[in-house]
C-alpha cells in the first residue's frame, strides 16, 4: 500500500460537476498529483434534481441514472488519468462518493429506518475504468447508528491538525459542515446548515446563473432582518450533538414558505439574506460546541465567495479566517481528496468514520469493495 495512487470522486449537494483527484498515498502522508473536473450534462443534473424528490416511477428512472453515473464517473477518472498521464493499471483504487439522492439520517427523525442514497454505479466504474472501485460509504455508518454524515472531520483531522493549535475546518459545499479540532485531537464535527445550496438555486431562478461569482449579487443586496430570524426557527438549527442534513431539509420550496410571511423584498435582499444565514449558522454552532478554536480554515466553493467570506470573518472573530490553501490543500479538492483517503482507509481495513462525529456505535471500516476483474 505504500506510494499508492488513489483517485477520489466527489458529486455534491450543488450538482456542478464530477470532481476528481488523484493522491498519492505514502503511510499516512498524502500528495495531491492531478485534479480534474468533469462536467455533468444539464440533462442529467435534471435528472437528478427530479429523483432527489419522492414522485412516480422513482425505481424506473433511479436505475438507468444510476448506470449513466456510473458511467459519468467512470469518464472522470479516465479524463482525469489522462491529464496526468497515468495508466488504470498504476492506480490503487478509485474511491466514489456518488451522487447523494435522499439522506434520511437519525438526526431526522427517520429511527431504524435511516438510510442515505448515493447513485453512480461502482460496478460499472469498475468494469469500464478496470480499476478497483471503493463506493457506497455512508451506509455502514447508519447501520451502526450513526448520521452518515459528515465523513469528512476524520480526514481534517488526520491532514489538517496540529498540535497545540485549536481549529475548525469548514466545508462550504451545498451543505455546510465543520469539524473541531484541538491539537491532533477530532473532538467534533456536525453539518452546520445551508452552505451554498440556496444561495444557487436563487441566483439560477433569478438570474440564471450556476452560482453568484464571488458572492456580487448578494454583497448588492441588504440583509432582511425579519427573514433572517424566520430562517433561523429551523429546527436543525436547535439541535446539537452528532447531526447531518441536506437538501431534504433546506431547499426552495421551504425558502418559499418562509417568503410567503416577508412580502415585498427584492431578489438580491434575499440572497443577501441566504448569505448571512450561511455565515450566522456555521458561527453559532462552532461557539455554541463550546470549543475555543483560534484559526478557521475554509474549503468547498464557498471558499471562493468573498462576501460570504466576510460574513463568517465576522462571526467568527477574534479567530483568523482563510482558505485551506494556507495550510497545504486547494480548497476546491479537499472532498475529492477524502474519498481517495477513505479508499486507501478500506483496503487497509481501516476505521474511515468518527464516532465523536457521527454518532455510531463504533469506529467502521466504510465502503463496500468492487474489485477490477
Amino acid at each position: 500500500m505504500e506510494n499508492a495512487l488513489f483517485i477520489g470522486l466527489m458529486s455534491g449537494t450543488s450538482v456542478d460537476g464530477i470532481d476528481s483527484a488523484l493522491v498519492s498515498c505514502h503511510g499516512e502522508q498524502l500528495a495531491l498529483i492531478a485534479t480534474h473536473q468533469h462536467e455533468l450534462p444539464e440533462a442529467v443534473r435534471q435528472r437528478i434534481a427530479d429523483i432527489s424528490h419522492s414522485g412516480t416511477d422513482e425505481v424506473e428512472r433511479m436505475g438507468p441514472l444510476d448506470r449513466e453515473l456510473g458511467r459519468l464517473f467512470a469518464a472522470a477518472a479516465l479524463a482525469l488519468l489522462a491529464k496526468s498521464g497515468r495508466r488504470p493499471d498504476q492506480v490503487q483504487a478509485i474511491g466514489s462518493h456518488g451522487q447523494t439522492i435522499r439522506h434520511r439520517p437519525p438526526s431526522a427523525g427517520a429511527g431504524p429506518d435511516s438510510f442515505t442514497l448515493q447513485l453512480g454505479d461502482p460496478n460499472t466504474i469498475a468494469e469500464i475504468t478496470g480499476i478497483t472501485t471503493v463506493a457506497d460509504f455512508r451506509r455502514r455508518d447508519i447501520a451502526a447508528g450513526g448520521e452518515g454524515a459528515p465523513l469528512a472531520p476524520a480526514f481534517h483531522a488526520a491532514v489538517f491538525a496540529k498540535p497545540g493549535v485549536n481549529r475548525a475546518v469548514v466545508n462550504i459545499g451545498g451543505i455546510a459542515n465543520a469539524s473541531l479540532l484541538r491539537g491532533p485531537d477530532l473532538l467534533m464535527g456536525f453539518d452546520t446548515g445551508p452552505g451554498n445550496t440556496l444561495l444557487d438555486h436563487w441566483v439560477k431562478r433569478h438570474c440564471g446563473q450556476d452560482f453568484d461569482r464571488d458572492g456580487r449579487w448578494s454583497a448588492s443586496g441588504t440583509v432582511s432582518e425579519a427573514l433572517l430570524e424566520d430562517l433561523l426557527t429551523h429546527p436543525y438549527f436547535a439541535m446539537s450533538g452528532p447531526r447531518s442534513s441536506g437538501k431534504e431539509a433546506f431547499n426552495l420550496q421551504w425558502l418559499d414558505r418562509k417568503l410567503g410571511a416577508h412580502p415585498g423584498l427584492e431578489a438580491e435582499e434575499v440572497q443577501a439574506t441566504l448569505a448571512e444565514l450561511t455565515a450566522v449558522t456555521i458561527g453559532r454552532a462552532i461557539r455554541q460546541s463550546g470549543i475555543e478554536v483560534t484559526e478557521v480554515y475554509v474549503c468547498g466553493g464557498g471558499a471562493h465567495n468573498s462576501n460570504l467570506m466576510d460574513r463568517l470573518r465576522r462571526q467568527l472573530k477574534p479567530a483568523s479566517l482563510a482558505s485551506t490553501a494556507a495550510i497545504g490543500m486547494d480548497p476546491d479538492w479537499v472532498e475529492a481528496v477524502t474519498f481517495a483517503w477513505l479508499a486507501h482507509r478500506t483496503l487497509q481495513g481501516l476505521a474511515g468514520n468518527a464516532p465523536a462525529v457521527t454518532g455510531a456505535d463504533g469506529p467502521r471500516v466504510l465502503g463496500g469493495i468492487f474489485p477490477a476483474g
